[in-house]
């Protein structure tokens, strides 16, 4: 060692490498974190926000299941066909007697919810990732501005979502 050169560059070298090391895996989780969002709730809104050329009517729930709920498919839209029996996923939002507004998934009798309600529904689990992502963005990159406009987009969406269903 150099008489001249003070012994705390290495340490401050290997200080620097670390905190570059855990920047770059926490910002990768946090970006993970929100394609994943963005892929659970891609399936089911890209039938709800892209409707055009897509067969629309209205479901009259009958009988519901542990995990579907079905009942007659009503067109509304050109082109559309009626069918006896259109399935929808169970969830909080539809319940047995009630009719929704629907886009049909191409090839199959199953459907989802339309409109406003369809939409913010389908984008609830985006909403979770976000809220997830937020923590992560505080904790392991220590961005807490970030992480508070994530969480709150995180809370308006699910709070919207609830609202509207």
């Amino acid at each position: 060692m150099i008489p001249a050169m003070p012994a705390t560059t290495s340490r401050q070298t290997s200080a620097a490498a670390l905190r570059f090391g855990r920047l770059a895996a926490m910002g990768t989780v946090a970006v993970l974190i929100l394609i994943a969002g963005v892929w659970a709730s891609w399936g089911s809104a890209q039938y709800v926000m892209l409707t055009k050329g897509r067969e629309r009517g209205t479901i009259e729930v009958a009988r519901c299941s542990a995990d579907e709920c079905s009942g007659p498919y009503t067109p509304l839209s050109h082109g559309s066909e009626a069918r006896e029996r259109a399935v929808i996923e169970k969830s909080v939002a539809v319940r047995q007697g009630r009719t929704y507004t629907v886009v049909v998934k191409p090839g199959t009798d199953d459907v989802v919810r339309s409109g406003p309600a369809g939409v913010l529904y389908s984008w609830v689990p985006m909403g979770g990732a976000l809220l997830l992502a937020s923590v992560v963005v505080a904790g392991g990159l220590r961005r807490t501005r970030a992480a508070w406009v994530l969480a709150g987009a995180g809370v308006a969406l699910l709070t919207a979502a609830f609202a509207v269903i």
